[in-house]
């Protein structure tokens, strides 16, 4: 079944509705304990004619489990990038439909708006997210045909307030240089920002991310790539200085469609992201372009199954 907004609200007419609803990306139909990683079916301890009181007296929708080995309780937040949050989990379930299905990303302020938030805790929110969406750490290394390419994030030094020019002045820049390495075979795309474009840290980041002997790698001419490509099992380069930007199968058009689309939704929908935040939000776009041939529906599941392991605490977010 595809979801919508509307068939969402339909179907999430209670904060019991969205709990299950999560419990079933996340789990499936069998919930599996986040303390000791049992399978043997767990005990249900909300009520079954719904809520239960809490020890202030308020009435909780939160279904809670208890595990048939460690004993332990737990629902299905634990232990996830939603552990201890205070925000109805009926909120969490459409602004995570919201992050996968916006193209170009949706802005905390947006977020607090339109589902009642402060501030803080609409940014806080989002940050959680882009944390599930980062990719598993032992993700295998890319082969097969990779481009690679780099571009600029931030503003023009000239554009500024002449006290705020620094020593870039007019002729120099102090943009973040953002390095893409994208899967002609996958489709997947894997994004950092580096301090400086150098031939040390162009190699670095192509060592962690690329198997050199199995990949095929494609660049544009810039200098660096020349010495890193001799590396892999093969190199091909496309010169756009002489107006050549696709030859045969070789081109970085791949790369530069992905920086088209991360600027314009900086620009567009953040406006501004600061450089000690700008890596979550590649995660973000990372996710999304690697997924763009999924349903909003799909993508969303699949996420579902991201969130655990990824806890988040707001003093590591800021």
């Amino acid at each position: 079944m595809e979801f919508s907004i509307v068939s969402l609200s339909q179907r999430l007419a209670t904060e019991a509705d969205a709990y299950r609803f999560l419990e079933e990306l996340r789990w499936g139909d069998q919930p599996v304990c986040p303390h000791c990683g049992s399978v043997r079916p767990p005990y249900f301890l909300t009520p079954k004619n719904g809520g239960r009181k809490t020890r202030t007296g308020a009435v909780s929708e939160r279904r809670v489990w208890k595990c048939a080995d460690c004993r332990k309780q737990f629902s299905v937040l634990t232990g996830t990038v939603f552990h201890g949050t205070k925000i109805p989990v009926r909120k969490w379930v459409f602004v995570i439909f919201e992050m996968c299905s916006s193209k170009n990303g949706v802005a905390a302020r947006e977020i607090e708006r339109k589902y009642d938030l402060t501030p803080k805790a609409a940014w806080f929110m989002l940050h959680r997210l882009r944390e599930a969406m980062k990719r598993d750490p032992i993700a295998g290394l890319l082969s097969g045909r990779v481009v690679a390419d780099e571009s600029y994030y931030g503003g023009k030094p000239s554009n500024r307030h002449g006290h705020k020019r620094g020593k870039g002045g007019q002729g120099q820049t102090d943009k973040t240089p953002i390095i893409a390495l994208v899967s002609r075979e996958t489709g997947e795309v894997r994004s950092r920002a580096v301090p400086d474009v150098t031939g040390e840290n162009l190699a670095r980041v192509l060592g962690e991310e690329l198997d050199a002997e199995a990949t095929h790698l494609h660049t544009d001419s810039a200098r660096h790539y020349g010495p890193i490509g001799r590396g892999f099992a093969s190199h091909e380069a496309v010169n756009h200085d002489a107006g050549e930007y696709v030859r045969g199968d070789v081109t970085t058009n791949h790369a530069e469609g992905y920086f088209s689309q991360l600027k314009r939704s900086l620009d567009g929908t953040h406006h501004h992201v600061s450089r000690a935040h700008l890596d979550r939000y590649l995660a973000e776009f990372d996710y999304r372009y690697s997924t763009r041939k999924a349903s909003d529906t799909e993508r969303m599941q699949r996420l579902g199954q991201q969130v655990a392991g990824k806890r988040l605490r707001y003093r590591d977010a800021r």
